[in-house]
């Protein structure tokens, strides 16, 4: 892999290149340490909405003339919003580097914030919030989350709720970007084949005169979890989501529960797959995902099946559930889940975009740089006696089991604690 040099600049943006050498891309993003799990409840939503305002032009730029700069060369602008942060980049032939660096700094240091754009945006919002709301799987998942995190901003849908987002007015936006977005906040990250030196003098000049301010100040989730959530719907499939607390980002286990969840439900050969899609046929989705924030964690299992076989499905999870508890994994699975882990991660690395994600990614949550080499040594240091101790540590803690479809909380209390 390509040495990754680190700069950090008087205003306290932190600057990281990847030199690529022979790449024909280069890949620009700017991360801000400001997430869906720093707004107050009544806002719940405004990092979401900021990030989709970003793009609707600049003081110097309308929105077109943007978007028309980056498809005459190619690329690609986009954004995403999260829990803890919120990402800005773009993909470009590789002698544009300049061109996405100019444009990353205008979005992020002189957005227009115009009333108009403002308005028409949460409409986009709020139609966005209605198709998330037509697609069980992932409503499910959002239902899940606000159980497994009652209360808690961890809890909340990223993209908040239809009434706060109606509610969030101009001057609060243009408050939460003044307050968040500053250097000491942001992350610069770039991967291609770049001159460090060069890519350090265009964030000074594209990001300076932004001055910096302290970083949102975090509280961790209590330990209530609600055990059983149903919402009756008319849907053809029962759509299961159950979950437990799990791991935070750099606790000394992550590792572990990573090869936990691949034998569980992470590929084709693991557990649930196996056992639910294709010996029973009772599944076209079924599955396991580990989620890891900066001092909490989630594992869920989730499954879309008819509702006639809903019972069956989550005694079949149990089942796989009890036995690791009981069985722990076999030394094959163990093999498997760090092939799979290793190579998946590798693979992951082989263009310009996910090298720059990945750098700007641990530089926002962890403030460092783990090198490849290193995460790939965690991942083949798992032990059996580090399985055994996470399935403890997760699975004998408190869960919570979420349901949508044609069912009720009496055909699923049973199964919920």
């Amino acid at each position: 892999m390509g040495e990754v040099q680190l700069t950090t600049l008087r205003s306290g943006l932190r600057v990281a290149s990847e030199r690529v050498p022979g790449a024909r891309s280069v890949a620009s993003g700017v991360w801000v340490a400001v997430g869906a799990r720093d707004e107050p409840a009544e806002l719940s939503g405004v990092s979401h909405f900021l990030e989709h305002l970003l793009f609707k032009g600049t003081q110097e730029h309308t929105a077109k003339a943007i978007a028309e700069a980056v498809d005459r060369v190619g690329g690609d602008m986009n954004a995403f919003t999260t829990k803890e942060y919120t990402a800005y980049y773009t993909r470009l032939p590789g002698d544009r580097l300049d061109l996405g660096l100019q444009l990353l700094g205008e979005v992020l240091t002189i957005p227009a914030l115009r009333d108009q754009d403002i308005e028409s945006e949460r409409q986009v919002i709020l139609e966005e919030l209605l198709m998330d709301e037509d697609s069980p799987e992932d409503r499910v998942h959002t239902l899940l989350y606000e159980n497994l995190f009652p209360g808690h901003p961890l809890g909340r849908d990223t993209a908040g709720h239809r009434e706060t987002v109606a509610g969030i007015s101009a001057d609060h936006i243009r408050d939460f970007f003044r307050t968040w977005y500053h250097p000491a906040a942001m992350v610069l990250a770039v991967a291609g084949d770049v001159d460090h030196d060069h890519v350090v003098a265009e964030a000074e000049h594209r990001f300076a005169g932004v001055v910096a301010r302290d970083l949102p100040a975090r509280v961790s989730p209590g330990g209530v979890v609600r055990p059983l959530a149903v919402l009756r719907r008319p849907t053809e499939q029962a759509h299961l989501a159950l979950g437990f607390r799990a791991v935070p980002r750099q606790d000394p286990d992550r590792e572990a529960l990573d090869v936990v969840n691949h034998v569980l439900g992470g590929g084709m050969s693991s557990r649930l797959f196996d056992e639910i899609r294709e010996q029973r046929g009772l599944a076209y989705a079924v599955y396991s995902s580990p989620a890891a924030y900066a001092d909490a964690g989630a594992l869920t299992v989730y499954a879309g099946t008819n509702p006639g076989t809903a019972p069956l499905v989550l005694d079949l999870v149990e089942e796989q559930l009890v036995k690791l508890r009981t069985q722990g994994i076999s030394d094959a699975e163990l093999d498997v889940a760090k092939g799979y882990l290793t190579g998946s991660f590798l693979l992951g690395l082989e263009d310009t975009a996910s090298r720059m994600a990945r750098v700007g990614g641990l530089l926002t949550t962890t403030g460092t740089l783990r090198p490849v080499d290193d995460q790939l040594a965690r991942w083949r240091a798992v032990t059996q006696d580090d399985v055994r101790r996470v399935v403890a540590r997760v699975l004998d803690g408190p869960r919570s089991l979420a349901a949508l479809g044609p069912l009720t909380k009496k055909s699923l209390s049973g199964r919920a604690a």
